[in-house]
């Protein structure tokens, strides 16, 4: 494993530059080198760990090994306990070497990034708006469970409490790293409480999630943006409807349009706008297509049609099915409840072995 070696010898480099540059006077000083350091350092801390575990199972292999190679004749039941923890930690050695393979596979380079997740009714009129809201509830209790934070940047209900649309952020390590396997059309199959038949209806959301820009990565030209002002409408009490505090961004070179109205102030909702439009931007520029940004949704939510699914809530048969690897789980609302890793672990586990596969195939 040449190349492994090579790897790990920059990696553990640049592990011990980090953690002496964290605690010089002069990076505490500045919070945003900090950060970045950090987040780095944090990358790296797991490789560095299964590196030293994979080299500490090498060495009992080897001593191991050494004992049968002593001269003189060995007690045999001696020599078959030898033999069978040779086998043992010939096996651990095999899954730690795998493992370190799977850490050391080339990252996204989004995965570090906070999150800006975009939630709509797909088809199923107010059913669908019903399960956005579902949806809404799980993601912010999966949100806590993980120790994230989550601001709501844009939230437009119905009247019976469903959600129209939903725009929120998600600041926190890993983020984007897991919830990227959110983006999709999310079908949902029950009978509605409107229903007096007893049907099974089947309806749509569709959800994106972008990695948060930052505006050194995207700087927006004051000159392309129109911002309009209007009326807030919706839930939020007296203060709604009163004053003109809802904005609407118009990018005027792509025509994407950004409205929130979530808060009380025309300078918060419009930091917001801008957040989400800068987000989008850069997405749309790093996914290399060249149409603009309804393209870019459409390849990752799709049209929002029955058909087109990454997942299935089935509330009669209490499972959760996701298409893409095949998996089934029972026990649906734990689910809905915010125990998305259930569903998160296995997707994430499949990506990285198909991307060992590749890269075997490549090596």
């Amino acid at each position: 494993m040449p190349n492994m070696f090579t790897q790990m010898d920059a990696v553990c480099h640049r592990f011990e530059e980090l953690s002496i540059r964290l605690n010089q006077p002069d990076t505490a000083a500045d919070p945003a080198l900090f950060r970045r350091l950090m987040r780095e350092y944090h990358d790296a801390e797991p490789v560095v760990q299964a590196y030293r575990a994979w080299q500490t199972a090498q060495d009992h292999l080897a001593q191991a090994k050494a004992l049968l190679e002593e001269p003189g004749a060995l007690d045999p039941d001696f020599k078959q306990m030898i033999q069978q923890e040779i086998s043992e930690k010939s096996q651990d050695v095999a899954k730690l070497e795998n493992n370190l393979k799977i850490l050391l596979l080339p990252k996204d380079v989004n995965d570090g990034k906070n999150v800006i997740v975009e939630i709509r009714g797909g088809a199923g009129g107010e059913e669908a708006a019903l399960f956005a809201h579902s949806l809404l509830r799980m993601y912010t209790m999966y949100v806590q469970s993980r120790g994230w934070q989550l601001e709501m940047l844009n939230l437009n209900e119905t009247e019976l409490g469903g959600v129209k649309e939903a725009i929120f952020s998600v600041d926190g390590a890993g983020a984007y790293n897991r919830l990227k396997y959110e983006s999709g059309v999310h079908r949902v199959q029950r009978v509605p409480e409107t229903e007096t038949q007893g049907r099974i209806h089947t309806s749509t959301v569709t959800v994106a999630v972008m990695p948060e820009a930052e505006e050194v990565e995207f700087e927006l030209d004051p000159k392309d943006l129109r911002i309009d002002t209007f009326r807030s409408s919706g839930a939020g009490g007296q203060h709604i409807n009163k004053t003109s505090s809802a904005i609407r961004v118009t990018h005027l070179p792509t025509g994407m349009v950004v409205e929130c109205q979530d808060q009380r102030s025309q300078r918060e909702n419009k930091d917001r706008a801008l957040k989400v439009l800068r987000s989008r931007l850069l997405q749309q520029k790093q996914a290399a297509y060249d149409e603009a940004y309804n393209a870019q949704r459409q390849s990752q939510v799709g049209s929002g049609d029955r058909s087109e699914k990454i997942r299935t809530y089935n509330f009669p048969q209490d499972r959760v099915t996701d298409h893409r690897i095949g998996l089934t789980l029972r026990n649906l609302q734990s689910v809905l409840d915010g125990d998305l890793d259930r569903v998160l672990d296995p997707l994430i586990l499949a990506d990285r072995e198909e991307k060992l596969k590749a890269n075997k195939g490549d090596a």
